[in-house]
């Protein structure tokens, strides 16, 4: 039995020491040389001035539920594809109507202006 876990436990060593070795190898070839640029605090590629709890402006988040929304519809939709010919036409009538039901929503977005950075 301890047999049939040797590829994998190699496997995870080989990952580990490729880990370790990657994080020395640049720290060794890539020296610490900090700036003042490189010290400040990242944000957005914009240059953190102002209060901390500055309100964002709501196309921000929407452009973030349309992603999170098109991903999720990515995983959904995958697997069915995988199966079609095995899930039948109900299953094909019912991702139809997911991916209409999604594309109105994209609609609806585009129409509101939500996809614009203004």
């Amino acid at each position: 039995m301890s047999g049939a876990y040797l590829p994998l436990l190699l496997l995870f060593g080989i990952s580990v020491v490729n880990a370790i070795g990657m994080v020395v190898t640049s720290h060794i070839l890539n020296p610490l040389r900090p700036t003042p640029q490189k010290l400040m605090p990242y944000e957005s590629g914009m240059i953190p001035l102002g209060d901390t709890r500055a309100r964002f402006s709501v196309k921000f988040y929407m452009v973030a539920i349309s992603f999170i929304v098109f991903d999720l519809e990515t995983i959904f939709l995958i697997p069915w594809a995988v199966q079609m010919r095995e899930l039948g036409w109900s299953a094909f009538v019912a991702v139809s109507l997911f991916v209409i039901v999604l594309a109105v929503g994209l609609l609806y977005e585009w129409k509101k202006g939500g996809l614009e950075w203004d």
